[in-house]
């Protein structure tokens, strides 16, 4: 019997399709995520759906949530933008396929669910549909194969998203996930679209309350009414109602945002949210704004190294980025005047520059190695990391007032003979492989709660590389260490 592949549809436009890059850009997106503290076992996943650039920093707060853990199979619901067709459809092939590799779909699983509802089928609609290709539930499957070392994929399609199809498909999932604990349900939804920011921001804080409070009556009612906007409600509703049959008590948003806060451009955005369902949780346990700050402080924990740097020198140095981005913000670059061209600062030094706004990257560049003095490659990478981060459009004078800078500023690299020498909360990491390299900071680590092996893998992701080949021959691992600081 041949075998049925559902192939990428928007691989190189919603995400990279090269496969280094396209893990690159993730892992990225997820090493600058503080990893929610969620109590309770997580059962769902919330997510949105847009081109990575716009919504991957969002998602990625969610799939963050699950760093660590294991599923046995993933059942993924996304709406359909590309045809219309009654029901759910739930893919009847034998693979997806995402630029990271083939998801084998759980053929056993995915016909059970559609044994329990004539809503429920298996079907092509919507996973093959002619012209574009749906984007909803594919764009999530990289994220997971990140995430994830081995699942099985049962993938859903709402072709209908009326409290009926909710319904029928929510007591399918039920009905064949119930007395199992190692089941991951995602739901696939942007909200409102094309309004302004300060219209956007009110009709879906309307949905994040719904959320938090574990409404989706209530949601599916102010979705019908036109009162809030979610082109994936379905699956939302669908989602938080299987869950709950399956003892879920809890549901937190863990990250919202809209397009406006990528792109500078207020006038017309796409929200954006991301949330966690879970079973035996606690209300509201997880305070973002706290988990973002921790890593911003001048005392980082990764800091293991003093150059001698005063904490006026670091102030200066802070005030040195911050204003070589407004200088180029007007056009002109920044003076480092002779106040600079003393000690340390003066002296060559590699380092990092790194840009937050509410916590979410916003750019970070820099030097590996020492080739400028310190007070230049300082300047030189905060107008870098501001404006020509490839995975972030240019920053905008709006944007400039909400930037949080953090400075990594790096000792010598130094090639280890064993991967034990790493030590987390100390070291930096820099993976070599053939034409592949990738590096952590030392803190992001420290930031996500990785063991030695964990920063390793993700370092070999970094670089573009299957998590493991740190072990294989041939890989060359540099550590390095990190006086870090930063603030306004």
């Amino acid at each position: 019997m041949k075998t049925e592949i559902r192939l990428p549809a928007v691989a190189g436009s919603f995400y990279p399709g090269e496969p280094s890059t396209l893990a690159k850009t993730i892992a990225g997106m997820l090493a600058q995520t503080a990893k929610p503290a969620i109590s309770g076992d997580i059962l769902g996943l919330i997510v949105p759906h847009a081109g990575y650039v716009y919504s991957g920093p969002v998602a990625a707060y969610a799939y963050k949530a699950i760093q660590g853990m294991a599923y046995t199979d993933v059942i993924v619901i996304a709406p359909c933008h590309v045809e219309a067709f009654m029901g759910s459809a739930v893919y009847p092939g034998d693979f997806y396929r995402t630029p990271l590799g083939d998801i084998k779909i759980n053929k056993e699983l995915s016909t059970e669910l559609t044994e329990h509802s004539d809503l429920v089928n298996l079907s092509q609609s919507g996973h093959k549909a002619a012209g574009r290709g749906e984007h909803s539930l594919e764009v999530q499957l990289p994220f997971l194969q990140t995430m994830l070392d081995d699942f099985g994929l049962v993938a859903i399609i709402m072709g209908s998203q009326d409290m009926k199809s909710c319904q029928a498909l929510a007591e399918s999932i039920a009905e064949v996930c119930r007395g199992r604990n190692d089941i991951l349900l995602v739901a696939s939804s942007d909200l409102s679209h094309f309004h302004d920011y300060k219209t956007a921001a009110r009709l879906d804080n309307k949905i994040v309350d719904l959320v938090n409070g574990y409404k989706y009556n209530e949601l599916y009612a102010e979705l019908q009414s036109k009162k809030i906007e979610a082109c994936g409600g379905g699956p939302i509703v669908a989602v938080m109602m299987a869950a709950e049959m399956l003892g879920a008590d809890t549901a937190e948003v863990v990250k919202y945002a809209n397009s406006g806060d990528v792109t500078g451009d207020s006038s017309s955005v796409v929200g954006y949210l991301a949330a966690v369902i879970s079973v035996g949780g606690e209300d509201k346990v997880y305070e973002l704004d706290e988990a973002v700050d921790e890593s911003m402080t001048e005392k980082n924990p990764a800091s293991a190294v003093d150059f001698g740097l005063s904490e006026n020198e670091k102030k200066k140095l802070i005030d040195l980025a911050y204003n070589s981005i407004a200088e180029a913000l007007k056009g002109r670059e920044a003076i480092i005047d002779s106040s600079y061209r003393s000690g340390v600062m003066n002296e060559e030094r590699g380092a990092f520059v790194t840009l937050t706004i509410n916590g979410g990257l916003r750019g970070c560049i820099g030097y590996i190695k020492a080739i400028k003095p310190l007070c230049e490659t300082i300047a030189e990478m905060a107008v870098q990391a501001a404006f020509h981060d490839p995975r972030f459009p240019a920053l905008t004078q709006a944007e400039f007032d909400k930037i949080e800078i953090e400075i990594s500023v790096l000792t010598p690299m130094s090639l280890i003979e064993s991967p034990d020498d790493v030590v987390v909360g100390r070291d930096g990491l820099y993976i070599v492989r053939g034409y592949n390299s990738g590096l952590l900071l030392p803190q992001v680590p420290v930031e996500n709660n990785w063991d030695r092996e964990k920063f390793l893998d993700q370092t070999c992701i970094k670089a573009g590389l299957a998590p493991g080949t740190w072990k294989k021959s041939g890989t060359q691992i540099f550590r390095f260490q990190a006086d870090i600081f930063g603030g306004r």
